[in-house]
């Protein structure tokens, strides 16, 4: 039963990413993509000419057939937190809900509703009151990923909870910690200018495809002169804030950053590997072996995590084995707090069971924040309770080489989209683009290379926390629902085939109607 459980566990895990990266293909287009065609519908709004009200009505249909299969992923992916992982859903639905509740109500609704104005009230009310219902489209997505990504940044940075001792369940106790934290905030702008940068790149790539051909000439330049400036500026905010996210990181998930580094001992003046060629793990144990050969700069990982060129930054040993210079504690110390904690729950079951009052009051005096006794235990046991459930400290090392270069994929991708929309808004600019195929053909390849970098991101993000579901509070082996594995592996192929088909029709349909291209009314 119990090897049973630890396979359910790891097909729950393989669904839930399954689901999010099928689920995160169509999301950004949408994101990026709204804003775009309600700038060009204004265009056509102030302009009065109907090459805009004919180039916003392209670009609506490729959005359209997107935003209908991402609506698909995304339900799916929510009700999975009830179907497989419903120990995590009891344990913090209170805080976790709020957000998702909010975005279903207020943001999902908004958009829906004035999505069927968007692309069925032409010439049936106003053009005012139809770019209104565009531009609310585009609003209204862009809430939706709000709130999403503050449910998802308290797992990774878990705030404004309290813990209640009766039910065994972390409950809101500010929502405005909650929903404006530092990581929810950072995480929403990095999201949706990532997302930004992908929609424009789509535009600037389709774009190029006809000039390519010779099709659409003024559509193609026009749309670039808007997509490439757009995306430009987001890539630009992308890079800030992803700036921001490592020196966040680097305060609240410090195994993450260390891990994406392959940093396995703690440097002060910690140089920023820009790319290198990892040992096998079983070769890996210190910074002298941990590389074939590496290119790097120094103190720039310092620089970037702590705003100081000679700041300690630690590494994969240190946060297992601890430090004590810099205040770290080993890992089976902290382990040995949360089994303390968990044995201080199961002491009180025991107290309540049996009536015994007297050890009920002084446990919970224990997990009052506002007595001497709770402040202490509260920050120097209870902020480990996850611990306690791991069996190992190496259960704390993500996958290393999956992270470190998903994360330079997404940098140097990165890079590269600033350098491209720059030329593209250059040449287009001076009227020049249509001579410089390379650079035409680089934008219709940057589309996927786009896609690539935004999966890259994500799996930095998720595969970084792990083994945590909530960062410190709950481990994934203890958050998974005790359903039978046989379960969860036929729906994990069932989706796999779902989320599959889906792809390959919208590509197909997509595909179908660039090549059609705007239509004559």
């Amino acid at each position: 039963m119990f090897t049973d459980y630890l396979s359910t566990v790891d097909w729950s895990r393989a669904q839930f990413a399954l689901t999010a990266i099928y689920h995160w293909l169509f999301v950004p287009l949408t994101l990026g993509l709204g804003p775009l065609i309600a700038i060009m519908e204004t265009l056509y709004v102030r302009t009065g000419d109907e090459f805009w009200r004919r180039t916003t009505k392209f670009w609506m249909r490729l959005f359209g057939v997107n935003f209908a299969i991402g609506v698909a992923t995304g339900l799916i992916l929510e009700f999975e937190f009830g179907t497989n992982w419903s120990n995590y859903s009891h344990f913090v639905g209170d805080i976790f809900g709020a957000p998702l509740a909010i975005e279903g109500i207020f943001a999902f609704f908004l958009e829906s509703t004035f999505i069927a104005v968007m692309f069925f009230g032409w010439g049936k009310v106003s053009k005012g009151f139809h770019l209104t219902a565009t531009w609310l489209t585009a609003i209204g997505a862009n809430l939706s990923a709000w709130w999403i990504l503050v449910a998802n940044a308290w797992m990774q940075y878990p705030v404004g909870c309290t813990f209640n001792l009766e039910t065994v369940r972390n409950e809101m106790s500010s929502f405005s910690e909650v929903a404006l934290s530092p990581v929810a905030v950072n995480k929403f702008l990095h999201t949706v200018t990532s997302s930004f940068t992908l929609a424009a790149l789509f535009v600037v790539g389709v774009s190029a495809w006809y000039l390519l051909r010779g099709r659409e000439k003024r559509m193609a330049t026009k749309s670039i002169a808007i997509a490439s400036l757009f995306g430009l500026v987001s890539a630009l905010a992308t890079a800030w804030s992803g700036d921001q996210s490592g020196a966040i990181a680097a305060r609240t998930q410090p195994m993450k950053l260390a891990a994406m580094e392959a940093l396995y001992d703690g440097e002060q003046g910690a140089p920023l590997t820009v790319i290198g060629l990892l040992r096998p793990e079983a070769e890996r144990s210190s910074n002298d072996d941990a590389f074939h050969f590496k290119v790097d700069i120094p103190k720039l990982l310092s620089v970037m995590s702590f705003r100081d060129a000679e700041a300690f930054v630690p590494g994969i040993n240190d946060l297992l084995e601890g430090n004590a210079e810099h205040g770290i504690l080993p890992a089976e110390e902290k382990m040995a707090r949360g089994r303390a904690v968990i044995a201080t729950l199961a002491r009180y079951r025991q107290a309540r069971d049996e009536g015994d009052t007297g050890t009920m009051q002084q446990i919970e005096a224990l997990f009052d924040s506002a007595t001497p006794q709770g402040e202490h235990f509260l920050r120097e046991y209870f902020a480990y309770f996850g611990y306690g459930y791991l069996e190992s400290p190496q259960q704390l090392v993500p996958n290393v080489p999956l992270l470190f270069y998903s994360f330079r994929v997404m940098v140097g991708a990165g890079c590269l989209f600033i350098l491209l929309l720059a030329l593209v808004w250059w040449f287009n600019r001076r009227e020049r683009l249509d001579t410089k195929r390379w650079l035409l053909h680089a934008a219709v390849w940057c589309i996927p290379l786009a896609y690539l970098a935004s999966q890259a991101g994500w799996i930095v993000a998720e595969v970084g926390r792990q083994p945590w579901a909530i960062q410190g509070l709950m481990p994934v082996n203890i958050a998974a629902s005790k359903i039978p594995s046989g379960s969860v592996t036929t729906t994990f192929i069932l989706f796999l085939v779902l989320f599959t088909a889906l792809l390959i029709a919208e590509v197909s349909i997509l595909c179908r109607q660039i090549k059609i291209g705007p239509k004559n009314e």
